[in-house]
């Protein structure tokens, strides 16, 4: 059998480094992979379809979807996946103490359909606060005129303004203009340490943590897609992807539990794992797999259509390649 020369798009993380450096083979495929931040690699992906294997946004996916104009199919392979308690920035002067404090506030956001602001205002959702009860503001984060990559049509009641045509919402949350900012990026003003801009949840690894021992979520941002029209003709190619990059996840994590040199930049590696165990019983929270992940995808699937981005309510069976749902066993 001829190898496939496919390019590959994904973000720099353990998670991956083993395919872009061939510690890990794909089966069957010589990869020509690209290291790209998500911003680019999702704008690209989705305005020009440059890539035969990429990254996505879970909710930029779904979008597409849901509107019959995909031109990916899925593959449960999570490459980003985050708590996002820390995503909610509030200026202190504002009175906002409480996810309830933003009813009526104005709160900058960079797109509608990132996925992180749709787990976000899930949280707020959470604590009572609906989308339709906060004034959206959206805009670039540090240049002006950021558009969403994907046109969304929003349902009633909900109240989003472009901010103006000069503006960023660093600026505006620097002068006051806007009330708080939603994304998962920080602003500027946050990392500089403005002394009246914070996240709204002080400890959010204590409020993420209790979030997931009520919901057992652990959010999802991205999958792995690959190019409809290749796997059609190529079927065998959903399986090798899933199987070399569970393989590349699987070398991360035996890494990461190798304190004895730690492998990332960070003080008390050892205390934040024996954390992320406990909170999940032991078991390894960030897993693929549809199995695994099903009440987490259909949790997103019914906020993703009750923030009006996806027109009608996405099932579950329809998100990812046919292969995704069973597996070979000894």
């Amino acid at each position: 059998m001829t190898r496939l020369t496919l390019s590959i798009a994904m973000g720099d993380y353990d998670r991956t480094r083993p395919i872009h450096d061939g510690r890990v083979q794909i089966d069957g495929v010589d990869p020509v992979t690209m290291l790209l931040s998500p911003e680019e690699m999702f704008f690209r992906a989705f305005r020009h379809r440059p890539f035969d294997v990429s990254e996505l946004s879970l909710s930029s996916y779904c979008v597409k979807l849901a509107q019959g104009d995909c031109p990916y199919v899925g593959l449960p392979v999570f490459l980003s996946r985050a708590f996002r308690h820390s995503a909610i920035y509030i200026r202190t002067d504002r009175g906002i103490e409480t996810p309830q404090d933003l009813r009526g506030k104005r709160i900058g956001l960079a797109e509608w359909q990132l996925t992180a602001n749709v787990w976000a205002r899930g949280i707020l959702e959470d604590h009572g606060v609906g989308a339709e009860a906060i004034h959206w503001v959206r805009g670039g984060m540090h240049a002006p005129g950021r558009p969403e990559k994907i046109p969304v049509a929003l349902p009633p009641g909900i109240t989003l303004t472009a901010a103006p045509e000069s503006a960023t919402l660093d600026g505006m949350l620097r002068a006051g203009e806007i009330d708080g900012y939603i994304g998962p990026r920080s602003l500027r003003c946050f990392d500089e340490g403005h002394p009246k801009v914070r996240r709204l949840f002080a400890d959010g690894i204590a409020a993420a943590a209790d979030h997931y021992r009520r919901t057992r979520i652990f959010p999802i941002m991205h999958l792995l897609g690959v190019r409809r029209d290749l796997v059609e003709r190529h079927p065998w190619l959903a399986g090798a992807l899933v199987k070399a990059f569970e393989r590349a996840r699987a070398m991360a994590c035996e890494a990461l539990l190798d304190t004895s040199a730690t492998k990332v930049t960070m003080p008390f590696v050892e205390d934040m794992l024996e954390t992320g165990r406990r909170l999940g019983g032991g078991a390894d929270l960030w897993t693929y797999g549809v199995p695994e992940n099903a009440h987490v995808l259909e949790a997103f699937l019914d906020l993703h259509h009750r923030q009006g981005l996806s027109p009608r309510r996405l099932s579950l069976d329809e998100l990812f390649h046919p292969s995704a749902y069973e597996s070979y066993s000894l």
